[in-house]
């Protein structure tokens, strides 16, 4: 039957609904009895949601429910490091909502919808499944913003990203209406094969915009330091990794594939982002001093990098997009991991300073840092370099010299600011009471992202990349 093989193709998404469902209807009648239940189902949903879409990754390109729905190698390997990431990053937050009185079910509940949110956006293969997807996700992430209710950080952090993703939303909902009006299609395939008129490049302009908003590239950037600064640590954690690849991947995939063959008319805007956003996220870091505001501004500037492949196009780019991307969320977890390890006996701590000292008080804490800081940074050997490298080689086959000298220019001032936290780990003391023992969880993030990182284990880049190569080009 034809809406068996639907659930069959789609089957991450529905096991995700599936168990936020049944989670619904548990939390309603067991309330606080299910909190710590919650997260070791949500988790095993989404690590089976992984699974699945693993399967799907090394087989032909397929759609469902009458073309709304598409999966390719590409997107299901996309899927799956960010379903396996949102797994991680939420059994990382037990013991941190727990601390905090956060500890309530429905922040389960709120992950997994906004992983529904991200499976639906990147297996669109219509504006209109597009649209549903993302403010789905959108939704869920506004709540999460705001969970601390007791926070006023967090309310104002939930509320500014309300308030800027409605603008968003209503961007996409306007590039989507132009795109239809001068077509007359929602579909895909149909508006790969429209005739390219002027009404089209406004609204492939508006689509982008959006999507750019969605993936906190400048100059969409605005709420990003703010709403990273302000969120609960564990919801940031979130919100840096898993969201951050599916909407890079989601960007990518649409202009490679509904407007690959209007490359003209968005390449040069996706090279202006991109510069753009490296330059951001390279001069703002340098003059903050709480650690998640400097993470907020260094995710800017990857996300700067990333779009350097997209503008290189398909052919080059889209194999060095999702190994950098893979690359970065899997260090942006453990980076986000020594955040949540930031903590005295009087609570979370979130300066710079704090970290004055660390290779006395914590040095296996400190290795962690320092190789997951050069990862990010792009310094050799570790993994991070190697996806710059890649980025920056996908740009010059395309002849983008200008975009990789801006690549370059930015890469050298960031290291002022990641300096700055080896700075404080290795050549200044404290007198302050050091750091509590990580979480188990927590520490067991950090250091597994770190072996991911380290020079010695670089092997698996290549392994990455030819998984990678061989998904995209049957993508």
């Amino acid at each position: 039957m034809d809406i068996l093989n639907d659930i069959s193709v789609a089957g991450p998404e529905v096991l995700l609904v599936a168990v936020g469902l049944i989670g619904v209807l548990i939390g309603s009648l067991l309330k606080d009895a299910f909190n710590g239940l919650s997260r070791l189902l949500g988790a095993l949903a989404l690590a089976g949601a992984a699974f699945l879409a693993a399967g799907q990754s090394t087989g032909d390109a397929v759609s469902a429910f009458n073309g709304l729905y598409k999966i390719t190698p590409f997107i299901a390997f996309a899927k799956t490091i960010a379903f396996g990431v949102a797994a991680v990053a939420l059994l990382m937050a037990g013991e941190y909502l727990h601390r905090e009185n956060m500890n309530k079910f429905e922040y389960t509940l709120l992950i997994l919808f906004g992983c529904v949110g991200m499976g639906v956006m990147l297996s669109a293969n219509n504006l209109m499944t597009l649209y549903l997807g993302i403010e789905t996700l959108s939704l869920s992430s506004y709540v999460l913003a705001a969970f601390n209710r007791d926070s006023r950080r967090s309310a104002e952090a939930g509320l500014k990203y309300f308030v800027l993703g409605a603008l968003a939303s209503g961007l996409l909902l306007f590039g989507c209406s132009l795109v239809y009006g001068f077509t007359g299609f929602t579909g895909y395939e149909d508006i790969a094969a429209s005739e390219q008129s002027l009404g089209l490049t406004f609204g492939l302009v508006l689509i982008l915009m959006a999507m750019c908003f969605k993936a906190s590239a400048a100059p969409f950037h605005v709420w990003t330091p703010d709403v990273y600064e302000g969120a609960p640590t564990p919801v940031v954690t979130f919100f840096a990794t898993a969201p951050k690849l599916a909407t890079v991947a989601l960007l990518a995939n649409t202009m490679f594939t509904v407007f690959g063959v209007y490359e003209q008319s968005w390449i040069i805007i996706v090279g202006a982002v991109s510069a753009i956003s490296m330059l951001v996220g390279a001069f703002g870091g340098l003059a903050q001093n709480n650690i998640k505001r400097l993470l907020a501004y260094s995710s800017i500037a990857n996300v700067g990098y990333a779009l350097m492949g997209v503008a290189a196009g398909e052919v080059n780019g889209a194999s060095a997009v999702l190994t950098y991307m893979t690359i970065y969320v899997l260090t942006s977890l453990g980076l986000f991991g020594v955040v949540l390890a930031m903590r005295r006996r009087d609570g979370q701590v979130e300066s710079l300073s704090d970290l004055n000292g660390l290779s006395t008080s914590r040095p296996g804490l400190a290795v962690a840092l320092t190789v997951l800081v050069f990862s990010v940074a792009g310094i050799p050997p570790m993994a991070g370099f190697f996806g710059k490298l890649l980025v920056f080689e996908a740009a010059i086959q395309s002849e983008l010299y200008w975009l990789v000298a801006v690549g370059v220019l930015a890469s050298v001032v960031s290291l002022g600011y990641y300096l700055k936290i080896i700075w404080a780990i290795w050549a200044k003391t404290t007198e302050e009471e050091s750091l509590q023992p990580a979480d188990s969880m927590v520490a067991v993030s950090i250091y597994g992202t770190t072996l991911l990182a380290f020079p010695v284990l670089v092997i698996w880049i290549g392994t990455i990349v030819t998984l990678i190569n061989t998904t995209t080009a049957a993508g």
